[in-house]
Parts: C-alpha cells; structure tokens; sequence
C-alpha cells in the first residue's frame, strides 16, 4: 500500500449531505484523514493539489450490499476486481453478504475478508455475519463473535429461515447485542420457485410468477417479530410499493426499522422484460410502473433511506440459459451513481437528497462513521463531473462481471477521482 500523501481538492462543489453543506470550498487532507474544510491550516503545504472546478466532491460512497463473490466464487469475480470496479464508482465502503463459500458464519471468516480487503487498499469490505449457522435457516450462528470479529450487522442473505420461531429466536438474540439485522423479505411457498412479477408481462412471456404479496407478507411477520423483539431491522431490497407503506407505518409507529432498495429497481419494470433478457432477471424481480413510482416517492421522502447496487457479478455462462433459469443479479457497481444522478435530472429529488441516500443514509443505518466529510473523519471522497456524458459498454467495464442490462445507456456525470482514506484509488 502506498503513503497517504498531503492533498488540497481546490475549487470544486463540496456536498456533505450529513452536515448540510454545499458550496465551492477546499478540502485539505493528511495521514488519510480530513485535515480542514475551506481554508488550508497554516503551514499546510500540500505535496499533490486537485483542480475540482466544475466537479462536484462529496463523501465516497457507501454500499450496503455488493458481492465481491470471494471467497467461493473467483471464477466469477475477486476482491480485488470488484474494489476496484468500486472505486471506479466512488463507492469506498461495501457492505459483504455472508453467502460466500463458505458462509460468513465463523469470527475467522470475518477476519478473512476484512484483512483480504485492507491488503488490496481500494475500498473498505465490511462483513455482514450470518444469522444462522452455514444459512442452514435454522441453528443461530455466534453474533456475539461475530459482532466482535468486525461483523457490522447479521443476515442470512437470500436463504428463508426455517420458520417464524427460528425468526424470533434470532431476532431476540441479535437485540440482546445491539446487532442491526438485515432481512431480504419474501415468503418462500409464495416465491415458489418463480422467476418475474407476477402480472400481465409474466403471463404472456410464459415465466413463473412471484407475487407481490410474497413480499409483502414477509414484511408484515417481520415488522410483528421486530416490534415483539425490540430488534433493529432493516430491510434489504424492497420493490413494491405496499411495502413501501407498510415501512411508513411502521416508522410512523417509531418502530426501529430502515429499508433500502437497489437502484436498478428505480429505472426498470416488468417491461424491460420483453426479449427475455436475462440481465433483467433479478431478486426481488422488476416489478410493476406502479410499484417503481412508489419506491421513487418513498426515496424521494426519505422512507427508504438508502439506495444500494445489490452488485452480483456472474461469469457468462451463467446468463447464458433459458430465462428462468438463469442466475439471477445484476453487476451494479459502476452504475450506481450515474443512475442516482439520472433521478435526479429526471425530477425525482434534489442533488444532495440524492447523495445522502448513498452517503450518510446508509452509513446511518448501520451506525457506521462513514459517508460524511468532518474533520478528523477517514478521506473517503469521491469527485465527479456532473455534466461529463459517457456510454456504458460492458466490454469497458472494471467489474469482471458484464451482465448488466444497462449496455448502451448513456449517462451524464462520470466519476472523475476517488480517494480511500486519503489515496487516490481511481483517476481518470
């Protein structure tokens, strides 16, 4: 790993969406951390300066669910390529799944990650422990440990738990701790093994179905266990709109819940189905015009406080099936900012609205000290141009993962630098 060296980002639009800032100001960091906001302190004589007009400098960005599919699954991609295609993004902090192989289930597990990441330097890879033993969904795994080991929450990724009581169990436990549990809501016997909405697309594509209600009930059970427990739930992935309003009325009920939905699902419907694109095929599936309106409102009012790129790279073989069997995910990375900044130019909500929704939102929910710019605070900053435009090809992507049904798109505003704890880990 090479030196933090003293850096001064001159001139450009600084936007921390935690404190309320934004304005044309310097940024002055040493030892990796943020020296000053505006002015250099006397005596600071800067070995490297950053010319920021025009670029928009805010907090780099936060993740909370992105597979690096190492360890298990270095055929599909690697730490190192998957930090890397994040720093490409600006995102510096990524929040790891526990269904690597094998599981997250073991304090040295956690370890492993975590010294694997900080060995490669390009972005922080945070652990998510699982809540059962081998996500078997039923034998409850160590959390104490594993909160002890750097585990930053507790899920048991996209495997059910065996049932309601097994829910509850752990959800007792976790509370007993403090741990944030992340749940990925959805009734399996209502899945049933489908593959799209269940709807009119579905029905004239031939596909399985998955209701929405298979979503919806789980976030019914969940919220009756949370408020039963006293545990600090967050729900992963929602994509229908009556979830959306049941989150609603749970905060309203002050319950200590938190949602956050994957950027793709604010772009795409059960249409882009059409042609049997596999790239679309994802978990929870695209769902109605109707339901993406929702999650766009609940994010522009702050219901959902985080927006994610539930990254999934696959090898291509895997996308290369009949639709419904095809693995199914997205390779999110480096399109989870300029699709954010497409709601924006779209309507859907203000600039720093839409930077704390991967900034302090996320780092908010759980309790972690990054997506801010403070003094004393880690130098975790991206620098974008807002008014670049740029076209996605898969063939140009970082990611060792091109499945992404965002070929061709064109985008305005581009990652320019991005800096984790105080290097620069991406230039263009």
């Amino acid at each position: 790993m090479t030196e933090r060296p003293r850096i001064s980002i001159r001139g450009g639009r600084v936007i921390d969406p935690a404190s309320g800032l934004d304005r044309v100001t310097g940024l002055h960091l040493a030892d990796g951390r943020i020296l000053a906001i505006g002015e250099a302190p006397d005596g600071f004589a800067p070995e490297q300066t950053i010319d920021a007009t025009g670029l928009v400098v805010c907090p780099g960005l936060v993740d909370l669910s992105a597979r690096p599919r190492e360890p298990g699954q270095e055929y599909k991609a690697t730490l190192q390529s998957e930090t890397l295609a994040a720093a490409r993004g600006g995102i510096t902090t990524l929040c790891c799944p526990p269904d690597t192989d094998p599981p997250i289930d073991t304090p040295a597990m956690v370890t492993l990650v975590r010294k694997r990441a900080q060995r490669l330097g390009n972005a922080r890879v945070l652990p998510v422990g699982a809540l059962t033993r081998g996500l078997d969904g039923e034998r409850l795994s160590e959390m104490a440990s594993l909160q002890a080991a750097g585990a930053v929450a507790l899920g048991n990724a996209e495997r059910p738990l065996a049932n309601t009581l097994v829910e509850r169990r752990a959800l007792e436990y976790a509370a007993t701790f403090g741990i944030p549990v992340l749940l990925r809501p959805v009734d399996p016997h209502l899945h049933d093994g489908g593959c799209a909405h269940e709807g009119p697309v579905a029905s004239r594509l031939g596909l399985p179905g998955i209701p929405g209600a298979a979503e919806t009930v789980a976030v019914a059970r969940d919220l009756a266990l949370a408020e039963q427990t006293g545990c600090r739930i967050h729900f992963r992935g929602l994509s229908t709109g009556t979830a959306v309003r049941q989150l609603q009325q749970a905060r309203d009920q002050r319950l200590a819940v938190s949602a956050d939905v994957a950027i793709h699902q604010l772009h795409l419907t059960e249409m882009d189905l059409e042609g049997f694109d596999s790239n679309c095929h994802v978990t929870p599936p695209l769902r109605s015009l109707t339901d993406r309106d929702s999650l766009r409102d609940g994010i522009a009012r702050g219901i959902i406080g985080a927006i994610c790129s539930d990254h999934q790279p696959h090898d291509p073989d895997a996308k290369e099936a009949p639709f419904p069997s095809t693995a199914p995910g997205i390779s999110g990375l480096e399109t989870l900012l300029p699709l954010t900044l497409k709601l924006v130019d779209e309507g859907v909500l203000p600039l720093i609205d839409a930077l704390a929704r991967l900034t302090c939102g996320p780092a908010d929910i759980l309790g972690l000290p990054h997506g801010r710019l403070v003094p004393g605070g880690a130098a975790d900053i991206c620098l974008f141009d807002p008014e670049r435009h740029w076209l996605l090809r898969r063939e140009e992507m970082v990611s060792a993962g091109h499945n992404t049904p965002f070929h061709g798109w064109e985008f305005r505003g581009q990652v320019t630098h991005t800096l984790f704890e105080g290097r620069i880990v991406h230039q263009v």
